[in-house]
């Protein structure tokens, strides 16, 4: 076997482990408290940036599989939103300047606000109903922060895209959905 098989086992179990330690630490009564409001909304709104917004669409795109009206903030045919709506902000920090810029206009509005991020300290908490916490490293290193071998905060990208696939699993089963049923949601113009 080459070093480079050993390297990238090794890298596997290094980073499954780190998923595996953060999902399970999420609090379940945030994801629940997030299943509610979901159910609740007329329609979800996503935002983020960088590759958090990508994790969130592949979010929008699963739970809009579920028969979900979702939507993410920039894309050419997003809607108003309103009072009846729920705005997920995926941001790590929670200080994002545009995922932040759009949390207070949205709370302007009136529609609830939930943020999945890694800092509870940010100015997001006075926008935000509740916050489903990935408590992962940030930028500022809390001392609670989970560590990880990965660069930057890929950590947490991939553990949005995780919980957001848990997250439909969950509603799945909460709302007794046919799987096979499922494909009516699915693009058909492949």
């Amino acid at each position: 076997m080459s070093n480079f098989d050993e390297d990238y086992k090794k890298a596997c179990e290094e980073v499954l482990d780190e998923l595996g330690r953060t999902l399970s630490s999420v609090d379940p009564a945030s994801l629940e408290k997030l299943c509610d409001e979901i159910f609740k909304a007329d329609q979800v709104f996503f935002v983020g940036v960088g590759r958090v917004l990508l994790a969130l669409q592949c979010v929008c795109k699963r739970l809009a599989h579920l028969g979900i009206r979702t939507h993410y903030v920039g894309e050419i045919t997003e809607p108003a939103i309103t009072k009846k709506d729920l705005l997920i902000v995926g941001s790590g920090s929670g200080m994002s300047l545009f995922p932040l810029g759009i949390a207070k206009k949205a709370h302007t509005i009136g529609a609830k606000i939930v943020h999945i991020g890694s800092n509870p300290n940010s100015e997001m908490k006075d926008l935000c109903e509740f916050m489903v916490r990935i408590p992962v490293r940030t930028k500022f290193y809390l001392e609670d922060e989970i560590d990880s071998c990965q660069p930057m905060t890929s950590l947490f990208e991939q553990s949005v895209l995780l919980l957001g696939d848990v997250l439909a699993k969950m509603i799945i089963e909460r709302r007794q959905l046919d799987m096979k049923g499922l494909w009516q949601y699915h693009a058909n113009l492949e």
